[in-house]
């Protein structure tokens, strides 16, 4: 079993300030304990590409990336929202995370990886179709997955993101769109309140409250992601990959651990068996406590890559 290992350094580049938890040290740590624990010599490793305009334009308005562009300050840093910061590499850096997925998707399909992991930043899950917000600029997961189904074979794809945040941004592209489904788990009430209430046959929102932990998250998924999974059938399994969830993140109050993002990933890699050939392209989304992420991603990646 072959598995993509995409990211690349100039994601580092994005710097939203010293106290900003969507920092740097994030891939560091990732890289760090794959490397130390032997992991990542066996992986694919690519680097990053850049995002196209026009691919940049499937998932999100045709001025969303001319209005962003406008706001990159020359130096210092510019805030797009109270959570959203630019700084003159941000869009560099996002072009980069967003092109991962694209490569994620063609070396799959190409039969060049079994599966893909895109460890990049800045995350994307909650960028709406014209709405940058939640630390993200373009929405990495959807982009990619609209790029999926614009190749032969792959007439319906499925999103999963155990984020602890609501992947709203992926919720809005994909509201009506009945060919993808889109499953999200994550604390409620909390960050961001948009569409969480949401009603479509293709939209599973998981809400869970806070300190719920790993029984209630591990039944959640049993009973709505696999019946979902089941009905749906996809050509091609997503998943927004975040791991903010666990109990020693600062963001955040469900109390998973390592073993749960290990559950939840081998129950993705065993329906990709059954319904998308193996096919699975999965990206980072949160995650905030570096040694907690860098485990976590671990976990995730040792499925992945057959262990």
């Amino acid at each position: 079993m072959t598995t993509a290992f995409i990211s690349h350094e100039d994601c580092g580049l994005h710097n939203m300030g010293p106290e900003h938890p969507e920092a740097p040290v994030r891939l560091l740590a990732i890289r760090k304990v794959l490397e130390k624990t032997g992991l990542m010599a066996e992986l694919d490793q690519q680097q990053s590409v850049h995002v196209t305009a026009q691919q940049i334009q499937l998932a999100h308005a045709e001025l969303h990336q001319k209005r962003l562009e406008m706001k990159v300050p020359k130096e210092g840093i510019f805030y797009a929202d109270e959570d959203t910061a630019l700084c003159p590499d941000s869009l560099h850096a996002a072009s980069l995370a967003a092109g991962s997925g694209i490569l994620a998707v063609n070396r799959v399909l190409e039969g060049k990886a079994q599966n893909a992991f895109c460890a990049v930043r800045p995350p994307g899950h909650h960028a709406e179709h014209n709405i940058p917000m939640g630390f993200c600029f373009y929405n990495n997961i959807a982009i990619a997955a609209i790029h999926a189904l614009q190749q032969p074979g792959i007439n319906r794809v499925a999103i999963f993101d155990f984020d602890v945040h609501h992947g709203n941004g992926t919720v809005d592209i994909f509201k009506d769109r009945p060919e993808v489904l889109v499953c999200s788990s994550f604390q409620h009430p909390f960050y961001p309140e948009r569409y969480s209430e949401i009603k479509r046959d293709n939209i599973v929102n998981c809400p869970m409250d806070a300190h719920s932990g790993s029984a209630v998250f591990r039944q959640l998924i049993e009973s709505r992601w696999l019946p979902a999974i089941q009905a749906h059938k996809p050509d091609m399994i997503f998943i927004s990959a975040g791991f903010d969830a666990h109990h020693e993140d600062p963001m955040a109050d469900i109390k998973l651990d390592e073993e749960d993002y290990r559950w939840v990933t081998s129950m993705l890699a065993d329906s990709a068996r059954t319904y998308s050939e193996n096919r699975i392209v999965s990206m980072l989304e949160g995650g905030y406590n570096p040694v907690s992420l860098a485990f976590s991603v671990q976990a995730h990646m040792e499925v992945l890559a057959g262990h």
